[in-house]
């Protein structure tokens, strides 16, 4: 039948947002999506919507998770890599990590952050954009960040065997001391959302 080579037209979707959560778990799980990278995604990373992402800007993804791939993370200098100019760019920096009263809940609305805690471990929290409380700094559009309070959160500790994924909808809070206050070295790569 001439359908048949067209999966589409038959019901079986390249589009991500079709897909069935099995079909979205079966294609993280295998992992591709890493394009070589062998740190784990933590379990908190928004599946779906990374698929969808990742099929609209395959391009950007494979740029980012190359560049992770392929330097001495904890050799970099702490500064700004543009990878692929405004669209994949990554800061990389070293910083104490803070109690969580001084620390605060931030959210994005251009750029997606893949954060990786490259030396030392933090607390980081995160909250769906619909848990928003007040607005503590409304947005900058220039540094694409405004920073809120939230109702309630989820939290993980970072550390060198997993990264983050956090999208415009996540509100989250990264840079939180577990035990006590300690040095991290850090690098997020920031992929433009749109």
């Amino acid at each position: 039948m001439v359908l048949s080579a067209f999966p589409g037209l038959l019901g079986c979707s390249s589009d991500p947002s079709k897909w069935s959560e099995k079909k979205v778990d079966k294609w993280f799980d295998k992992g591709e999506w890493l394009n070589g990278w062998n740190i784990k995604p933590d379990a908190s990373v928004n599946r779906r919507e990374l698929a969808l992402s990742w099929y609209h800007h395959r391009d950007r993804w494979e740029k980012a998770f190359n560049f992770l791939k392929s330097n001495n993370l904890s050799k970099l200098e702490l500064k700004r890599y543009d990878i692929d100019g405004d669209n994949v760019y990554a800061p990389v920096s070293e910083y104490l990590t803070k109690d969580e009263a001084t620390a605060r809940f931030e959210a994005h609305r251009k750029y997606i952050d893949i954060q990786y805690v490259v030396i030392g471990r933090e607390k980081m929290s995160v909250a769906p954009l619909s848990s928003k409380g007040a607005v503590l700094e409304p947005y900058d559009d220039a540094r694409d960040i405004e920073f809120l309070s939230v109702d309630h959160s989820s939290s993980y500790i970072a550390t060198p065997e997993k990264f983050f994924i956090f999208f415009p909808s996540d509100i989250h809070r990264p840079g939180v001391m577990t035990d006590s206050s300690s040095m991290v070295r850090k690098i997020v790569v920031k992929v433009k959302a749109d």
